[in-house]
């Protein structure tokens, strides 16, 4: 198997054949304590129901990331097969506490390779978690409850334990022969 960087990722790796690929640990039933924000009635659809991705603009379309940092995590794609892998190993740029970009606005400076999603190519990413809102919306879907723009609040996305807050460790320091030991999942 001939590794190669896939989606983000800043190191490669190999894959030992036989071994079980762990998947990561997400809820995604709503605990008791949390609530859904019910819409008022009479009011309007929120953007996100009524404004097309296409047409969004780019402050709606940033709303969107519900900030659970799955999207930043380092991806192995498999040269033979094109099978991508998912790493437990973050992005060195992410801040696992707040699951957020350290340095969004300028990192392409450091990570030149870290995708830019947009609407038109949202839907080509095999390796967007399905709880993604971009690839919710794209297959026509509804965010989940938990989502800070349904929720009202944007520790539902870690409690509701779709982020990786909890499971997620740095790139840095860990060597580009040792990557495929943090695999978890493939796409």
């Amino acid at each position: 198997m001939a590794p190669r960087s896939k989606a983000g990722s800043s190191r490669s790796g190999t894959r030992k054949p036989g071994k079980p690929v762990v998947r990561a640990k997400g809820a995604e039933s709503s605990p008791a304590k949390l609530r859904r924000r019910r819409k008022p009635r009479g009011s309007e659809a929120p953007f996100w129901e009524a404004v097309p991705l296409a047409e969004m603009t780019r402050e709606q379309w940033e709303q969107l990331c519900d900030g659970c940092g799955q999207c930043c995590m380092l991806k192995v794609e498999d040269e033979d097969t094109a099978q991508v892998f998912i790493t437990r190993l973050a992005c060195k740029l992410l801040d696992i506490g707040s699951c957020r970009c350290g340095s969004y606005p300028d990192r392409h400076d450091f990570v030149p390779d870290c995708v830019v999603l947009q609407p038109e190519t949202v839907g080509t990413y095999a390796w967007l978690p399905r709880t993604c809102a971009y690839r919710l919306l794209a297959e026509g879907k509804p965010l989940q409850w938990w989502h800070p723009l349904v929720s009202g609040d944007p520790e539902t996305v870690h409690q509701a334990g779709i982020s990786v807050r909890t499971w997620a460790r740095s790139e840095k320091g860990v060597k580009a022969s040792a990557i495929t030991r943090y695999i978890i999942e493939e796409v």
